[in-house]
């Protein structure tokens, strides 16, 4: 919000000495953040010029110049009139303008312009005659700025202008104005009105209301003025889209009559264009005192208004011309008893009965509307307007009637017209609910000692009616503070009305806690340990498209059938929430590997969406009611499963080649060992198994499982066709594995073993086995038949060669037995031996050899 200095002053006692710097900074220290500071875009020498003469001459090109003498006075430093080449037409010798002399500075969209005296048309043009847009005042570039026409209503003022007068206070460029953040629960500081208020009260400058004046002179409503019928049968909340409608009708208006140079000014200054007459009185109340208006052409309403929700299928053509489909949502203004749209309410009025040059009598419109209403539309439609930001915000429910009169007011003297004696004024704003407040309630929340007397002082000066029930403050807030519902609210206000300065730092002391919880711990350790093995941890999005899966080798119709679709997806092409790591993890590999890292090792840790097929829709409850715990749990129920998943991909070298000798690539034993070390870290016992699955190589390809045969994930190297379809470098390895089952697998207490100095006896056993039978469950038949004295077993063999029957191999195994109160003699370790041997024999079909 831009609020010129010299408008706010009509509000509020500012000194005179008071910079647009100091302002700004009593702001802040309410609350209010300083956006920017702005002042005239333009430097001197800009001063008053007086025509004496205009030669025009034409130019090969089709155009006519004019070659100018314009008296500046002394300002030039000779007093000798100032020859400047101009190309407008619109003015005589005789006639006041405003020139800028060599070395003034513009500014202009495209920068800073600092005129100098330069030879052009045959001519040495010293200086500039300006026109408005090219001052910054205003937006008509087709002609230059003739004072005599812009001061016509003012004489004295233009008695008193010489040639040589500083321009620069005339046309106000030297006034600032102080531009501040308004956040969304400060609506009322959309306006001149607010921001003075605040500066009240940060200063204790006295602030004059003008509402207050408006309303002693605006009518009471009359049987008479427009009717107007407020009709909504689908309320937000309980609340009716609009609950007061105020019209006035002011006749014979002059439309072509130009607005007043000084409201032009504070337009301009506020950062709005003027435009006409109407249009410009009603942006200027709206800026002066917050309450959004619109103008109809009287001529094309007809009786009476309706206030609605908007029908299926209804169109409306709006001021920027654009045909709009409106939403059953929408509230609207419509004429002919309901029939037809004439605008959407508190966002943009409709073509068809805007004011135009042919306008002669015009109904003002002052209402108020729900905010969350008018903010859905307007987000809907893609139009936030001036009107709507304050809306949504809301707007002060008393405004509608003083806001009205100060247009009315202002068409009839600026316009020529006459007003309506009747006056429409239908419906009746809730009023604000009282909040109720323990009077010791803001120094336990703040940390600081307020006194009652200042608790309750603050609170009357920011408007509210304060009245104390035992130990509790009953406060009953302004209509234009909708913001103060609950007593944190006014805890708020008390804390920066008395100065946020106030309130002491002081490092809170943290409470005894738990620590991290057992899953973050698992984690962190997982993340630690992984890149302890030289992994990178990546993040990537979690959306993808079916075409993903395909790539990968999935079951499309199965995968998306797992998915949650996205109701608003960032990209169309992506409108699935994944269901595997992979399948966003190797758009982490391919920008990598495209630019130029050739030997990369990731992993990510992250959620994926594991649904069971059934689509529960989760029931939807209204902005700023908190739902029932039937309803929590119905939304909680609808939420599918989140399992947290680790991906891994390896791709190049994982030893590096070098001085000391050749490099490896890495294979499927890389990610076998990485989650072996995970399973060791966390004091989880896990095995691998050969398995057949996508996206991996149907012969290099392993699964993970907790001793219990619980499957923890796979690993091993992509297919082929993968590696091709998303253009990752061959041999390509990886692995995905649910962390979830990893983190309730280490949540059994880890029992420790006594260290024992008896020494180990080993073992070894070579064992033929068919081709199919897996090491994995000779391992297992090794392990049940050894006992609790196997301390360790271990593959260090695998043998295939002539000396063995067809589709059968030799398995060796190390077998280390250890017991914890004696040494083991030989026999005893033979008989474990022996007992293992059996145990395979019978469970897998070994034969020792």
């Amino acid at each position: 919000m831009r609020v010129p200095v010299e408008w706010m002053r009509e509000y509020v006692a500012v000194p005179q000495d008071a910079t647009g710097v100091d302002i700004a900074a009593d702001l802040v220290s309410v609350g209010l953040e300083e956006e920017g500071l702005h002042t005239g875009g333009v430097t001197g020498p800009l001063v008053v010029g007086r025509v004496l003469s205009r030669e025009p001459e034409p130019q090969k090109n089709g155009k006519t110049i004019n070659w100018c003498s314009v008296d500046v006075g002394d300002a030039n430093g000779t007093g000798e009139p100032q020859g400047i080449v101009c190309g407008a037409h619109n003015f005589e010798p005789g006639d006041l303008v405003v020139v800028i002399l060599p070395g003034g500075v513009l500014t202009t969209p495209q920068g800073p312009l600092e005129v100098s005296a330069r030879k052009t048309y045959g001519h040495v043009s010293a200086g500039m005659i300006c026109s408005e847009r090219e001052l910054g005042i205003g937006d008509d570039h087709d002609g230059i700025l003739v004072l005599d026409r812009r001061f016509a209503g003012e004489p004295d003022l233009l008695a008193r202008l010489t040639p040589g007068t500083d321009a620069i206070p005339l046309l106000g460029l030297d006034r600032e104005t102080v531009e501040v953040n308004v956040t969304p629960d400060r609506g009322y500081c959309f306006s001149v009105r607010g921001v003075a208020r605040e500066y009240g009260h940060a200063t204790g400058a006295n602030f004059t209301d003008p509402v207050v004046d408006l309303d002693a002179r605006a009518p009471q409503p009359t049987e008479g003025g427009f009717p107007v019928e407020l009709r909504d049968d689908a309320p937000i909340r309980g609340l009716d889209g609009c609950d007061r409608y105020v019209a006035r009708v002011v006749r014979g208006i002059d439309v072509a009559a130009p607005t007043p140079p000084w409201m032009a000014t504070r337009l301009t200054e506020a950062g709005m264009r003027p435009i006409s007459l109407p249009v410009d009185v009603t942006n200027y109340v709206m800026l002066g005192l917050g309450q959004p208006l619109h103008a109809f052409d009287l001529a094309t309403l007809e009786a009476p208004i309706v206030v609605r929700r908007a029908r299926a299928g209804e169109r409306l053509t709006t001021l920027d011309d654009a045909d709009r489909a409106l939403d059953t949502g929408d509230l609207l203004i419509t004429d002919r008893g309901g029939e037809r749209p004439v605008a959407i309410a508190g966002v943009m009025g409709g073509a068809a009965t805007e004011v135009g040059a042919e306008t002669r009598d015009v109904l003002i419109e002052a209402a108020h509307f729900e905010p969350v209403s008018i903010a859905r539309s307007a987000r809907r439609h893609k139009l936030p307007s001036e009107a709507s930001r304050r809306f949504e915000r809301g707007v002060d429910t008393a405004l509608a009637a003083a806001a009205a009169q100060l247009a009315v007011d202002l068409l009839v003297e600026h316009g020529g017209g006459v007003a309506d004696e009747d006056v429409t004024d239908v419906g009746t704003p809730a009023a604000p609910a009282a909040v109720s407040m323990p009077v010791g309630f803001p120094s336990v929340i703040a940390g600081v000692d307020y006194p009652e007397a200042d608790v309750v002082r603050i609170l009357e000066e920011i408007g509210c009616a304060v009245t104390r029930e035992a130990d509790v403050l009953s406060v009953l807030p302004p209509t234009w503070r909708p913001d103060l519902t609950t007593a944190p609210d006014l805890v708020e206000e008390v804390a920066r009305i008395h100065g946020y300065d106030e309130i002491p730092s002081v490092l809170p002391t943290p409470p005894g806690g738990s620590g991290l919880t057992h899953g973050q711990r698992v984690r962190r350790t997982v993340a630690d340990v992984l890149a302890g093995q030289g992994l990178s941890e990546v993040w990537s999005a979690p959306f993808v498209g079916a075409d993903r899966y395909a790539a990968l080798g999935l079951d499309v119709d199965a995968e998306v059938a797992r998915s949650v679709r996205l109701a608003n997806p960032l990209s169309d092409e992506q409108p699935l929430m994944r269901t595997r790591l992979l399948a966003t993890m190797v758009d982490a590999l391919r920008r990598n590997v495209a630019r130029g890292t050739r030997d990369v090792a990731l992993f990510e840790i992250g959620l994926v969406v594991d649904s069971d097929g059934e689509r529960r829709p989760a029931p939807t409850e209204e902005v700023g009611v908190r739902p029932s715990d039937e309803v929590l749990d119905a939304i909680r129920a609808a939420v599918p499963s989140q399992p947290r998943h680790i991906g891994l991909l390896l791709a190049g070298d994982r030893d590096r080649a070098g001085w000391w000798g050749a490099g490896r690539a890495a294979d499927v034993t890389d990610v076998i060992d990485l989650a072996r070390v995970l399973g060791e870290a966390l004091g989880v016992a896990v095995r691998t198994a050969r398995d057949t699955v996508a996206p991996f190589h149907p012969g290099r390809c392993a699964r993970v499982e907790l001793a219990d045969g619980t499957v923890v994930g796979h690993v091993g190297e992509l297919h082929p066709k993968v590696v091709a379809a998303l253009g990752l470098p061959a041999r390509t390895v990886a692995g995905e594995l649910d962390l979830d089952v990893l983190t309730r697998a280490a949540e059994a207490t880890v029992q420790a073993r006594t260290l024992t100095t008896f020494p180990m006896a080993q073992s070894d056993v070579a064992l033929v086995v068919d081709e199919a039978v897996e090491a994995v469950a000779v391992e297992g038949a090794l392990r049940a038949g050894a006992g609790p004295t196997l301390e360790s077993l271990g593959l260090f063999d695998v043998y295939h060669g002539d000396q063995l029957e067809a589709g059968r191999k030799s398995l060796a195994y190390r077998l280390t037995f250890r017991a914890p109160d004696r040494t083991l003699t030989t026999d005893e370790v033979s008989g474990l031996r022996d007992s293992a041997v059996a145990a395979a024999a019978t469970r897998t079909g070994a034969v020792q050899r």
